[in-house]
């Protein structure tokens, strides 16, 4: 197959958004992906693309052009523009392109409008397009501030509408994102693929550490608003407060950034936590030292009705490492940790709550079996080889019909 992939994101930022393009590449298919100035998640060019003109390279098997965008930078004004910059500078790229690519593949997280110039490209030349949705619009402007009665909400949800009615097949990243498209859009069902992330290799069957004096939690991925890491420090401060081991200490590692770790530290430092260490951002190579490290993974979220319907990648990441997960969260998240039976989890920014799946841990005596049921499910349902096929057989089936 020719595939032509549009996504904003993607190599060299730390985003899975190209990662299955690497798989398609691998098997043998031409993939030539169109992307946006490497610029995520923390909003300045990446050194080498401060020109911010059409980039062409090639990185594991992918061809990709890197079209000018306005920066995300640190600001409501830049995200807008940086959200509608993409679009029309893809939409530009793309449309000089020949007619011979044999399937579109879209990926849209956020904005939604990625995923036009898929739709251009697929109108003129009579192709088909399979979106693959890590994120609901225009619900999750929701969980930035945005009311649902605004005017501004109002246009994107039509903008929205238009976008994931004009694709030919919707790939999912959660169960539960279904519900939404049918209730929200009057998308049919049967257009509609459940179709999981998987882990990257590095995270596969990661080793335990060397033997240490400390228990250890570990949180991994993007520091944002969503991830609501504030509560991961408030059960931090009152297990330091009230647990008693002169063996052994519990502590908190944060590793990754975002645009809330500032005030994570601030509020740490001014509420004296000591047993929260930000690490800060790691390259992919570093991350199975911490995952080695962790006895377990941490995952929290906002408790947002829209946020509760994704399963971020870090579960299946956290999975693959066989490595028992304490979730503060609702919804999709608790439905995967308790199906697989590897951990415990908390309603959503409920520290108190978070504390007892803590302690619950552990004094688990079978803690253990958790590590055993989270390779197993892994596994089950979100080895690469086995989603892999399944991604094949349907980008195959949209060029043949």
């Amino acid at each position: 197959m020719r595939i032509l992939a549009i996504s904003q994101y993607g190599w060299p930022e730390p985003h899975p958004a190209l990662n299955v393009m690497e798989e398609m590449a691998k098997r043998g298919h031409h993939v030539l992906a169109v992307t946006g100035m490497p610029n995520y998640p923390m909003g300045d060019l990446y050194k080498g693309y401060e020109k911010n003109k059409v980039v062409k390279e090639h990185h594991s098997g992918i061809h990709i052009v890197h079209v000018p965008i306005v920066p995300r930078k640190h600001n409501p004004v830049h995200r807008l523009l940086n959200y509608h910059s993409y679009p029309v500078n893809a939409k530009k790229e793309i449309l000089k392109l020949s007619d011979d690519f044999d399937v579109v593949f879209a990926n849209q997280s956020s904005p939604v409008m990625m995923v036009e110039p898929a739709i251009a490209y697929a109108k003129k030349n009579h192709k088909k397009v399979v979106m693959y949705c890590m994120d609901l619009w225009p619900a999750s402007l929701c969980v930035g501030g945005i009311k649902k009665n605004s005017a501004l909400y109002k246009y994107y949800w039509k903008r929205s509408k238009r976008v994931y009615s004009n694709v030919d097949v919707i790939l999912v990243t959660s169960r539960m994102f279904k519900d939404y498209f049918v209730e929200e859009f009057g998308i049919p069902r049967d257009k509609i693929v459940y179709l999981p992330q998987y882990a990257a290799a590095e995270y596969i069957d990661i080793p335990k550490a060397d033997k240490k004096d400390t228990i250890d939690f570990v949180f991994a991925g993007n520091v944002g608003k969503a991830q609501n890491l504030g509560v991961v420090l408030r059960a931090a401060k009152i297990i330091q407060d009230e647990y008693s081991d002169n063996q052994r200490r519990i502590l908190f590692h944060i590793v990754g950034d975002g645009q809330e770790l500032d005030s994570l530290k601030a509020y740490a430092q001014e509420n004296q936590i000591n047993n929260v260490i930000f690490h800060g951002r790691k390259p992919l190579k570093d991350m199975p030292y911490y995952y080695a490290l962790a006895d377990a993974m941490l995952v929290s979220m906002l408790p947002d009705p829209v946020v509760s319907l994704t399963l971020p990648a870090k579960i299946q990441s956290y999975m693959a490492a066989r490595k028992p997960i304490i979730a503060c969260a609702n919804g999709e998240i608790c439905n995967v940790i308790n199906d697989a039976e590897c951990g415990f989890c908390a309603k959503a920014d409920d520290e108190l709550g978070l504390v007892n799946a803590v302690y619950k841990f552990l004094n688990d005596p079978n803690r253990e079996q958790f590590e055993i049921n989270s390779a197993k499910y892994y596994e089950q349902y979100f080895s690469v080889e086995k989603l892999m096929d399944q991604l094949e057989e349907i980008l195959k089936e949209s060029c043949n019909s």
